[in-house]
């Protein structure tokens, strides 16, 4: 076996700068603990060139830079950035497992070779999650419980062997390890500082003078005890909340933050399997203005088809959240998944072109992420005989309804395809052959129009029909028509009928669509 560690030792402070595209910019920004006497929890690099430093009080730290900006520590939001990259890694490995507070493991001998090698995976899984904003660090050791002793040691040298784990463990300091206060107390209090020496102490007066507990955590580490760890199974539903380094009160501010939830999002959907089909971004306003009543701010996106690429939900969420107006500040967003729906992965290919996602957002996603959910709609085909009602518009939101990707806003059916006809069976006779269907217009008129006196004054030309339709008698609008594909004295094609409703052989001409 082979555990990877990754270590996040500024997980309080990244949640935060990650919504930002300056990440650590010029302002001094710092984490504080809350309560009636906070102190500073993590502090980025202009807070520390200003003298601000760990556990120091925030009325000090306001003394050293009063331009300093707090936000109180969000255990909440550290805890599902844990939880996001553990999702992450499931695309490295089928066994990840949070270490909390501020760890991730792995487990990756089984995917070495599918990556290419060693250094290869480690270098994509630590870009993948310094793509995300977070600050990592990476150890490798045999056991899980040594590749986090060595993930907070920052030792860099990776242990790849289970012999070596004794030297390597041996100088790193007990306090690394997830001991009580007490039990490192009584234990520097006896001269035992470093693994080794604890590790040298005899085993029964060992446990005997603490618990089970320190005598496993060790045998855990080397190796010698199994050290079972809880396989992180991405939740059936997403939704993650990431505060903001400051209130912002333009949209365009939002733009980096949203796309950071964005890739939080694709990565779950990548998970779990599955594709994106509605979503919804919350806009979390200041405090004060929730204790008086505001609501949050709340958007919807709807998608014509299960999609997870981020930056095909990029280019929706950019759209819809163009035309959001801000009533007040916000301070956190929140990211939900409303709908899902399977999605199967796409197939690798073995050019190198073939690794390139080229990402094309449908038209009809694009238009209502511009005009709104309720300014587009969709075809729904009818087993309707009556052509004027073969087809229904239905509202995008609508799961029921069926994607026009003609680009044509008509009612009409969808048109014939022209396809060679197979030759005759050798039991025609038998089993005749179904009749050809008969062409339709991709053209629709809204209403059909009488014709009058046209055909006789300019003598059009029948190419095709008669086609009798008759239906519709138990609704109150029956027809009777036989339809014509007719061509015109200026050589256009239309699609006419002559109304038989009642029961004339020479019943008014009406013209009902047009054919491309």
């Amino acid at each position: 076996m082979l555990w990877t560690c990754l270590l996040l030792p500024s997980l309080s402070r990244d949640v935060f700068a990650r919504a930002s595209a300056a990440g650590d910019a010029a302002t001094p920004f710092v984490v504080t603990s809350g309560g009636h006497h906070p102190r500073v929890v993590a502090a980025n690099a202009p807070a520390r060139a200003a003298g601000i430093r760990r556990d120091q009080l925030i009325s000090a730290a306001l003394a050293l830079a009063p331009e300093v900006v707090m936000r109180e520590r969000d255990v909440a939001a550290e805890q599902a950035a844990l939880a996001d990259i553990a999702t992450l890694l499931l695309a490295f490995t089928p066994n990840a497992s949070l270490a909390p507070p501020s760890a991730v493991l792995a487990e990756i001998a089984a995917s070495v070779r599918l990556f290419g090698g060693l250094p290869p995976l480690l270098e994509q899984m630590l870009r993948q999650v310094r793509s995300r904003g977070y600050d990592a660090t990476l150890a490798l050791a045999p056991t899980p419980t040594a590749a986090l002793l060595l993930a907070r040691a920052n030792r860099v040298a990776h242990v790849l062997e289970r012999d070596a784990l004794p030297a390597a463990l041996a100088p790193l300091p007990l306090a690394l390890l997830d001991f009580d206060a007490a039990t490192l107390a009584t234990l520097e209090a006896a001269g035992v500082t470093t693994f080794g020496a604890a590790q040298a102490l005899p085993r029964a007066g060992l446990a005997r003078r603490f618990d089970q507990r320190v005598v496993d955590t060790l045998d855990r580490a080397l190796g010698h005890a199994a050290d079972p760890r809880e396989r992180w199974v991405a939740p059936l539903r997403f939704e993650r909340r990431l505060p903001l380094p400051a209130p912002v009160d333009s949209v365009e501010a939002l733009g980096f933050g949203v796309n950071r939830l964005v890739d939080d999002l694709a990565g779950w959907l990548l998970a779990r399997g599955l594709g994106a089909v509605r979503m919804s971004l919350t806009l979390v306003h200041e405090r004060y203005l929730r204790e008086r009543g505001m609501p949050p701010t709340t958007a919807t996106f709807a998608l014509g088809a299960p999609a997870r690429t981020p930056a095909h939900l990029h280019a929706v969420l950019r759209e819809r959240l163009a035309r959001v107006a801000l009533p007040a500040p916000v301070e956190a967003i929140v990211l939900s998944s409303d709908e899902t729906a399977p999605l199967a992965s796409r197939n690798l290919g073995l050019l190198p072109e073939d690794a390139a996602d080229a990402v094309v957002v449908p038209l009809v996603e694009r238009l209502r992420s511009r005009l709104g959910d309720h300014a587009v709609a969709t075809l729904a085909m009818r087993a309707e005989h009556r052509p004027e009602q073969a087809a229904s518009e239905v509202p995008v939101l609508s799961r029921s309804a069926s994607f026009a990707h003609s680009g044509t806003g008509s009612r009409a059916p969808r048109a014939r395809a022209n396809k060679t006809p197979a030759p005759p069976r050798a039991d025609a006779a038998q089993h005749p052959p179904a009749p050809a269907a008969a062409p339709r217009p991709l053209w629709l008129l809204d209403m059909a129009r009488p014709l009058g006196g046209v055909v006789e004054a300019k003598p059009w030309v029948l190419r095709d029909g008669p086609e009798r339709i008759e239906s519709g008698w138990w609704d109150g609008r029956d027809c009777r028509r036989d339809y014509f594909v007719a061509e015109t004295a200026d050589g256009e094609m239309a699609w006419i009928y002559r109304d038989h409703r009642y029961g004339t052989d020479d019943g008014e001409w009406f013209m009902h669509g047009l054919f491309a």
